[in-house]
């Protein structure tokens, strides 16, 4: 059994016989349950999928099937944990967790989908279904982890577990645990009060999701004279044309990234687009989020005082590797003096730019980017708009990602166009080992559009499990802008670092060898599970991975050697300022969730002020990268109190990188040894005992620090 996506196969009998409890008040309940069959046969999200690998029937599927599927598989799930949980046989580890890792296939298969596919397309009816089932969903686990029955037989076999065999141990503490901090040692009432927590916490959450998704669309700038556009080039104004003309508005229609920062201010000559660029970026969402956040953190604060714990972060940090709060304050508080000294010293050189250009005044967030343009290309001579046609997108994930992949890992790349799709510009491909052996697939997924959730990001639509007989069907997206009608898509460098961070989620799910599904894949700690992405970028700049792609996607030409130079130079360029955005918002997080049950946030902004300057981190051209009403990482995508994991996890990916260079670098041997101990663990063993197999020893922050230019 997992909340996340799983897709499973859910036998025949099992359906007929679901079906047919409610034949037992004659004929007419037969007739009815009869019509009722035949919907759930017509339901493609009702019977397992018979394409390659469990893949979803995107051609057959539509909004209709989403609700009858999900709520028979609600009532199905809930009949499966019954019986166990009043099984009069004495609990056992194999008639009680084995049995609930199977159980709830067909609501994960359609939930699972579901919810995968809200993130890409969110038109008016996803919307609206995601509003009805998911405090529907709240409201079905809380049943099974607040069941008393259910918890006394997972507590038995957890209180039995010494003679267990290690995997069945881990997936034993795993559900005690879990149990425990849903609530299951809570009183009745307690209970009665959690479960009205868990569902508004639910319905704000989604509330929040949906605002954002909402202010894409509303705050687009649309600029009607080109002039204003000075410094872009034509093909990015022809992209902005495009993107006007598909939302049928006239003139060239500027759409926000997911960040405060947007990377278009690096280009834009006008200075007063960019500061309406940026405030509509900065402010975007507060009216509708400010109340709804300002909620969420408080009750969760009051979730957190009724499961014994001081606030939200020291819940949510007891499971992770951090363990408190306090450990992630002295390394966030740590780095961020070092990082704002850095962003002062890069903040000298952009003001002399300013003042160069007849700007006088004090830099403002909507010129740093500008500037640290201008100054990049006079530190290093290199223009954006001369490397990018080295970085064309195919040329990048097939010549780049797959060819690093293979030389790593041994394995290839096969598409398969006979494969149906959710959108049109999503590809799929197959994976297999050296030996040919299938490992699963992997769907990609581009180009930003209208209703996709910003940001980039990797999620499961099969999760790997030797229980269930299942191989994994993992999928990444992008955000990218998608070029007018006949031009290539050229990427900027960050753009293909991206494209191989999330490619190292998807290793962590396609290469999961684990026997149960709750502990597969990348279902591990927030502060763990960023480390396999984080380690993948690296490759993008491995000179032997750059020499196979960075080529001219007109030409065939090798980027120059000395552009090559100059990109690899301008890589830790502007350092200060990313760590200090990161770090900023890393700390917001934690702010937001160390107050108490009784700490009343009347004043969005002023808290977050507040929040900043507490830590020293709140320097005034450097916003945080999220400000809170768009922060969906903490109020919306799970990572509440956990954004600190990007750096926590980044400690690991750089030492880890600097071990293997140190070790011979891109050869199968390296890669062979971490996927065998790291990526195909999922949360089966200790993670930080896979760290110490792979490396060793436990990470330092030395490679960080380099890594990010904090130290020579």
């Amino acid at each position: 059994m997992r909340t996340t996506i799983i897709s499973a196969t859910v036998s025949t009998a099992l359906f007929f016989s679901a079906c047919s409890t409610h034949q037992e008040n004659g004929t007419a309940t037969t007739m009815q349950s009869l019509e009722q069959t035949q919907q759930d046969l017509s339901n493609v999200l009702m019977r397992p999928s018979p394409l390659s690998y469990q893949a979803p029937e995107f051609d057959k599927l539509s909004t209709d099937n989403f609700e009858p599927a999900i709520n028979r598989g609600m009532q199905l799930h809930s009949a499966q944990i019954n019986k166990i949980a009043n099984n009069p046989a004495a609990a056992t580890f194999e008639n009680t967790l084995v049995e609930m890792e199977k159980s709830g296939q067909l609501l994960e298969r359609a939930s699972g989908i579901f919810f995968s596919l809200s993130g890409v397309i969110s038109d008016d009816e996803y919307l609206r279904i995601e509003a009805e089932i998911s405090p529907k969903l709240t409201s079905h686990y809380d049943s099974i982890y607040l069941n008393n029955a259910l918890f006394k037989r997972v507590a038995h076999i957890y209180e039995t577990r010494a003679s267990l065999a290690p995997i069945d141990k881990k997936l034993t503490e795993f559900y005690y645990h879990g149990f425990v901090r849903a609530g299951a040692k809570l009183d009745e009432q307690q209970k009665q009060k959690m479960r009205q927590i868990n569902e508004k916490l639910s319905s704000l959450e989604t509330e929040f999701s949906q605002n954002i998704l909402a202010s894409f669309k509303q705050d687009t700038i649309i600029v009607q004279d080109k002039a204003e556009l000075a410094g872009l080039s034509e093909d990015d104004i022809a992209s902005l044309a495009a993107a006007a003309q598909d939302a049928n508005k006239d003139g060239y229609m500027i759409t926000l990234v997911n960040t405060t920062r947007q990377p278009i201010l690096s280009k834009l000559s006008n200075r007063s687009l960019r500061e309406k660029i940026w405030q509509r970026s900065a402010t975007r969402a507060m009216d509708t989020n400010g109340p709804v956040l300002r909620e969420l953190a408080s009750l969760r604060a009051q979730k957190s005082t009724l499961l014994g714990f001081a606030n939200w972060a020291s819940y949510a940090t007891a499971n992770q590797m951090a363990k408190t709060p306090e450990a992630v304050f002295s390394m966030l508080d740590d780095l961020a003096p070092k990082a704002v000294k850095k962003a002062k010293l890069e903040a000298k050189a952009i003001e002399q730019a300013m003042h160069k250009d007849g700007v006088l005044g004090q830099i403002q967030p909507w010129d740093w980017e500008f500037y640290a343009e201008k100054v990049r290309k006079a530190k290093y001579d290199l223009d954006e708009d001369l490397v990018k046609p080295y970085f064309e997108l195919n040329s990048v994930l097939e010549q780049g990602l797959f060819f690093a992949m293979e030389k790593l890992y041994g394995i290839h790349f096969s598409e398969r166009l006979d494969l149906p799709v959710y959108h049109p510009d999503v590809r799929v491909f197959e994976v297999f080992n050296q030996d040919n052996s299938s490992i699963g697939l992997f769907y990609f997924d581009p180009y930003a559009r209208e209703g996709k959730g910003g940001g980039a990001w990797m999620d499961e639509f099969v999760t790997q499990s030797f229980l269930l007989n299942q191989k994994p069907v993992v999928f990444n997206v992008l955000n990218i802008v998608k070029p007018a009608k006949g031009q290539a898509t050229l990427l900027t460098f960050e753009q293909t670092t991206t494209l191989f961070h999330e490619f190292g989620h998807a290793a962590h799910g396609l290469f999961s060898q684990v026997k149960y599904p709750s502990l597969a894949g990348t279902a591990t700690a927030r502060d763990f599970v960023e480390f396999p992405s984080q380690f993948t970028e690296d490759w993008a700049i491995e000179p032997s991975v750059m020499a196979n792609y960075a080529k001219h996607y007109k030409t065939a030409e090798m980027i120059p050697a000395k552009l090559l130079e100059k990109v690899m130079a301008a890589i830790k360029f502007n350092q200060g300022f990313d760590t200090v955005e990161y770090l900023a918002a890393a700390l917001l997080d934690m702010e937001w969730h160390v107050q108490d049950q009784h700490t009343q946030v009347t004043d969005v902004e002023a808290f977050e002020q507040q929040a900043l300057a507490k830590h020293g981190i709140n320097y005034a051209p450097i916003p945080s990268r999220y400000k809170s009403a768009y922060f969906s990482h903490s109020f919306a995508g799970g990572y509440s109190a956990s954004y600190y994991a990007y750096l926590w996890t980044e400690v690991f990916a750089a030492d880890a990188f600097a071990f293997m260079q140190e070790n011979g670098g891109l050869t199968r041997e390296n890669g062979d040894k971490f996927r065998k101990t790291v990526l195909s663990k999922g949360n089966s063993e200790d993670l930080m005992q896979d760290f110490i197999h792979f490396r060793g020893q436990q990470p330092t922050t030395d490679a960080l620090l380099k890594r990010r230019g904090l130290v020579e």
